[in-house]
């Protein structure tokens, strides 16, 4: 007997079956955090909009009426949230550079800047991550969030189209500009001695 589709599994839940409920958090659990958190890039608000999407689906299960995926109801509530979140972030008022970090007591404009480890400490593999996840997060919001859903999350072009809200066609153009810029910043790496 094959596993039951995430659809029938949230129809499942729909009439009381928790068990059902466990398994798309299971399904879904590792993949949703990992997009929330590189695009809140903030461990805390991600663990924070992880929850919230799970009660959206809670409270909106009833909602769901099968035009799309399971997986594309999901990413799309969970791309609202962020997008909310960073909304608001843009209005949010910064901390005094003469406040005190909670762990010191010490101003935080008086904090040193952490060295880093060593050369010696720096695997090869670990820059060439480094460099790659910094390449990410520099992209335009809209080629990073479909880069993300396509190569992290493994959404179909017509997929990430339904959960961004623009059409196929302009889902690719944003993959082709991302993938465009992330070969010129580390077009280097091909090339590289280090591989």
């Amino acid at each position: 007997m094959s596993d039951p589709s995430d659809e029938a599994l949230l129809a499942a839940y729909r009439t009381g079956d928790s068990r059902a409920f466990e398994t798309l958090l299971g399904r879904y659990g590792g993949p949703l955090f990992n997009f929330l958190l590189r695009s809140v890039r903030d461990r805390g608000r991600a663990e924070e909009l992880y929850q919230d999407v799970w009660m959206k689906v809670v409270e909106r299960r009833d909602d769901f009426r099968g035009d799309a995926k399971f997986s594309t109801w999901l990413y799309a509530i969970a791309r609202n949230l962020s997008i909310d979140h960073q909304r608001k972030m843009k209005f949010r008022s910064h901390a005094s550079l003469d406040a005190t970090q909670p762990r010191t007591g010490q101003p935080i404009g008086e904090r040193l800047g952490d060295p880093g480890p060593s050369t010696e400490q720096l695997a090869i593999g670990g820059r060439i991550r480094a460099r790659i996840g910094k390449a990410v997060e520099e992209l335009p919001e809209e080629q990073r969030e479909v880069f993300l859903l396509r190569q992290l999350q493994g959404l179909a072009f017509k997929e990430i189209a339904e959960v961004v809200g623009v059409p196929s066609n302009t889902v690719k153009s944003r993959m082709r500009y991302a993938l465009e810029r992330l070969q010129g910043v580390l077009g280097d790496l091909e090339e590289s001695d280090e591989l």
